[in-house]
């Protein structure tokens, strides 16, 4: 027995000394120019090298079951995770669980990727769970790939779409890859606490070696860009077959519609499908991750690796859509979508929708959407149920986890800075920039000066909009709902002083808690 266990350790020391000495190789570009890249140590390009390490870790196993109480800490098991949080659909195997369940977690971690075609310059909320997910991973030391779609998002994914994507031209593309990028190198980074990406230097260069070890982000227009349709149709689409392709759900329910689906939609499942059995041969990534909608495409990545390659180790795992608990997407706000780039949503708008979440929905977000323990979050729970919870403390601790993993400690620090120094009756002193900073996100606008001095409160509220009327504006005055800069208006006949315009270039006027107006100097 123990001569079998050292046989078994010596041939893994082996594998792995091999596995160490790989070249690198550059792994994202952006569409049509090399704008950044990251480096990582390569995996084989035989799948079956991970298929080796499995059998000896398994060996070492049934050797030694005892490993675990000689101090060999085991990997946790990311599948039970998810399930138990709530963020877990449909898995295509359940060995994807007991590859999991991997004793050493020093060997063969899984490699994860989850997609997002660039149709917009920023990902948005509907993004989010995939980053999560992505994260969980992380947290339990697999390696992640996220897979920018600049081939993919020229085609247009019809799952949960009726109508097809508008085309985007390649220079749309491209910055909308580079946003995306940006924002997932962010988010990831701080998660891996690793080197973050620089978008601003010579990545890549052997004077100036960026790589992540345990996430990187790819883009599959760097592959696509070199294959040919007709060795494309004789590699791949030789084992697609047509009816499997049509009974998928998401082409079931176009094809049933009066706009029908065109022949270049109809491609995209194997589009995504070449994408996994890519990664899986070239770069060792054997897990797909992606929402509910995605199980067609999935399914047909590993149908493709099994059918070509004729291996086994492809799995895929999804997660449930974002929403709320009356059957409705969450991801959408009065003013549109919830965009996760601080370019197109500040940090404040971001935590203040999070913050306003329903407490029917909050216990179950916390769960799905932070990385809170279950035994804090059921606390929680409780202290909302007792006598004397303040309104809202659990939609303020989900706002403050979700706000600091998308936009950081800095993005969070502002967001908070904002909400105390915005709420009526503060008395945290108001600054320009506090104001400004908020602009974007709530109603605005611009009077002269001679247009504001000497004007009643009163005036200046229908003037800017604010409110419909002055006799509306009086009521508001009488239930103590109207403030100027944060102190409530008491007085009907007060006018604007010089002192009161901060820093004597805005004034921010509120009616209630909610509907603000800031008012520019010029």
């Amino acid at each position: 027995m123990a001569t079998m266990a050292a046989m078994a350790a010596s041939m893994s020391r082996s594998l792995l000394s091999i596995h160490n000495k790989l070249s690198t190789t550059s792994l994202l570009h952006c569409t049509n120019t090399n704008l950044f890249s990251i480096q990582i140590p390569k995996t084989p390009k035989n799948p079956k090298f991970i298929s080796t390490i499995r059998s000896l870790q398994s060996a070492q196993q049934a050797v030694n079951p005892q490993n675990q109480d000689m101090g060999i800490a085991r990997r946790p098991n990311v599948v039970d995770i998810l399930e138990e949080r709530g963020l877990l659909e449909s898995i295509t195997s359940e060995n994807l669980r007991s590859a999991c369940s991997n004793p050493n977690p020093n060997l063969a971690p899984l490699r994860v990727y989850c997609g997002f075609d660039p149709t917009a310059e920023s990902l948005h909320l509907g993004n989010l769970l995939g980053l999560i997910v992505l994260s969980w991973f992380q947290r339990c030391g697999h390696k992640t790939v996220a897979l920018i779609g600049g081939a993919t998002a020229r085609i247009g994914d019809p799952s949960g779409k009726t109508l097809e994507r508008p085309e985007l031209d390649s220079e749309t593309l491209e910055k909308n890859t580079f946003g995306i990028a940006g924002s997932i190198n962010s988010i990831l980074g701080r998660c891996s606490e690793e080197k973050i990406l620089n978008l601003n230097s010579n990545v890549g260069s052997e004077e100036n070696p960026v790589w992540n070890s345990n996430f990187v982000v790819l883009n599959n227009f760097d592959w696509w860009k070199e294959v040919r349709l007709l060795d494309f149709l004789k590699k791949v689409g030789r084992f697609a077959r047509v009816g499997t392709m049509v009974a998928k759900e998401s082409v079931k329910k176009r094809l049933e519609s009066e706009q029908g689906m065109s022949y270049t939609e109809f491609t995209y499942q194997l589009l995504q499908g070449y994408d996994f059995l890519y990664l899986f041969e070239n770069e060792g990534v054997n897990v797909q991750i992606g929402g509910s909608d995605q199980w067609g495409n999935i399914t047909a990545g590993t149908e493709l690796i099994r059918k070509i390659l004729q291996v086994e180790g492809a799995y895929g795992l999804t997660f449930p859509l974002l929403l709320k608990s009356d059957g409705t997407k969450f991801g959408k706000s009065e003013d549109g979508a919830i965009w996760l780039s601080p370019l197109m949503l500040s940090p404040y708008k971001f935590y203040q929708y999070f913050f306003s979440v329903p407490d029917a929905d909050v216990v179950r977000f916390l769960k799905i959407l932070t990385f809170l323990s279950l035994e804090e979050i059921r606390e929680l729970d409780k202290e909302m149920k007792r006598p004397g919870y303040v309104p809202n403390s659990l939609q303020r601790r989900l706002a403050e986890e979700v706000t600091r993993f998308v936009h950081g400690e800095d993005g969070l620090a502002e967001a908070l800075r904002a909400t105390e120094a915005l709420r009526p009756g503060a008395e945290t002193s108001l600054d320009w920039k506090t104001i400004e900073g908020i602009a974007q996100d709530v109603p605005s606008c611009s009077l002269a000066y001679d247009q504001v001095l000497d004007v009643s409160v009163i005036d200046l509220s229908v003037s800017t909009g604010l409110l419909d009327s002055k006799s509306a504006a009086r009521r508001l005055i009488k239930q103590g709902g109207l403030y100027f800069n944060n102190n409530r208006v008491e007085n009907e006949g007060k006018k604007i002083e010089s002192g009161d315009i901060v820093d004597g270039k805005i004034l921010l006027l509120s009616a209630g808690k909610k509907n603000k107006m800031v008012v520019r100097i010029s």
